[in-house]
């Protein structure tokens, strides 16, 4: 086996199993994630250097997922207190996951200060004081680290860059250095460290770079004002290359870079460093597969009309976001140009454009690097099931979620007398 995701006589397999026969034992859509190529992405990362990565939960927030990556040690970043219950029902370590996110509720302080979560990336002086105090009430010092906004272009699309400064997230770069000593005086609160994320499925280092300067220099402010900074967290959204021509650095030589940059600072002690990857380590590890329904002919444009739509895939739509789609099988002929379009009632409900395939109705397709931010943004809209989710590993299947039936959708609803 040469990649996770290969074929054989043409058809395409999923490790040891044919897509085919998963599509026929299991039904469409389906996601399907190969445990070798979580594996691999984690390794890679891992393998550039001493880094302690943290798997970006919002990703994919499956447990069976996040249970491989918690058996290799990862540790995972989390947005909500409903991702915090999901990695501890992974098997994940309270004390390997840094809770980020701009809007940390009460309750979601107290669950993270409870369990003894590593760190808590802050974003505002009103987060750093609802923190403290409730850390206080519980007679617990909360370790923190604040969220710089460098001000940095990670040239991303405007929807998924998070570092620029009127974007919504983080301390800005001018108020960083007084939000640390509001910190530091805060008796309920520990300053660990520094945490800095620009945006998602950047295809080049050099932002990273430039963000680092920034971030390194803020360092050497803060600690020149006796704050010490133990960790260095450079965040994730490095990208991969979904087919349209995006090619990102390869994840080891990234890390050794980031590495690198660091080192030359010449610190006088060393800082852990951290990272949150969640598409890099998971988008290429996943498919969709879909069924088409219809092949409908036009004057204008050519539909492939398939059994997925916006609800299953949402990328597409919201961000105009580009995923190969290919045939399971390659039957012979003459391939035509599609649009390959879902059953949601929204013109918005489509999944590529414009795609030279050989189409028969019943065919199965893949839709690739879909295990980054494809269940994990599903929705129920038009009263569609949400898809099972399996793990192949080898010629093993592993259903980590069952399909959702409709009858659950409305279980929790009532009719009003």
């Amino acid at each position: 086996m040469a990649t996770p995701f290969h074929r054989v006589n043409g058809a395409l397999f999923v490790e040891g199993v044919s897509a085919t026969a998963l599509a026929g034992a299991y039904g469409t859509p389906l996601y399907v994630y190969s445990r070798a190529a979580l594996e691999a992405a984690y390794h890679a990362y891992v393998g550039g250097g001493p880094i302690k990565v943290h798997v970006a939960v919002k990703a994919n927030s499956n447990i069976g997922v996040l249970g491989l990556f918690a058996k290799l040690g990862a540790g995972f970043d989390i947005v909500s207190g409903g991702e915090l219950q999901r990695v501890l029902a992974a098997g994940g370590r309270a004390r390997d996951v840094v809770f980020s996110g701009v809007g940390k509720s009460v309750a979601e302080m107290r669950m993270g200060i409870d369990v003894g979560v590593k760190c808590f990336n802050v974003e505002s002086i009103p987060e750093l004081e609802r923190l403290n105090e409730i850390a206080g009430q519980m007679g617990a010092v909360a370790p923190i680290s604040l969220r710089v906004n460098p001000d940095v272009d990670p040239k991303t699309h405007p929807y998924i860059s998070t570092g620029l400064k009127d974007n919504k997230f983080g301390v800005a770069f001018e108020d960083a250095l007084p939000t640390y000593r509001a910190a530091a005086g805060m008796k309920n609160l520990r300053v660990m460290g520094i945490d800095c994320h620009i945006g998602s499925q950047i295809t080049s280092v050099e932002p990273y770079l430039d963000a680092l300067d920034k971030v390194l220099d803020l360092v050497d402010e803060v600690e020149g004002a006796g704050i010490e900074i133990h960790h260095l967290d450079v965040g994730g959204g490095l990208g991969i290359d979904y087919g349209n021509g995006d090619v990102p650095p390869d994840r080891t030589e990234f890390v050794r870079a980031i590495l690198a940059h660091i080192e030359k600072r010449k610190a006088p002690r060393k800082r852990e460093v951290w990272f949150e990857p969640g598409r890099s380590l998971l988008g290429d590890a996943g498919i969709m597969l879909t069924t088409v329904e219809f092949l409908k002919p036009g004057a204008a444009k050519n539909f492939c009309i398939i059994d997925a739509g916006m609800n299953d895939l949402a990328r597409p739509s919201m961000y105009q976001a580009y995923h190969a789609v290919e045939t399971v099988e390659q039957p012979q002929g003459k391939s035509r140009t599609w649009d390959v379009v879902g059953p949601v009632c929204e013109s918005g409900c489509w999944i590529g454009r414009d795609r030279e395939l050989l189409l028969r109705q019943g065919d199965v397709l893949a839709v690739r690097s879909a295990g980054a931010y494809g269940f994990t943004m599903a929705s129920n809209y038009n009263t569609r099931a949400r898809p099972a989710e399996l793990v192949v590993d080898g010629a093993k299947v592993h259903v980590v979620r069952e399909r959702e039936t409709i009858e659950s959708l409305y279980a929790g609803e009532h009719l009003v007398e």
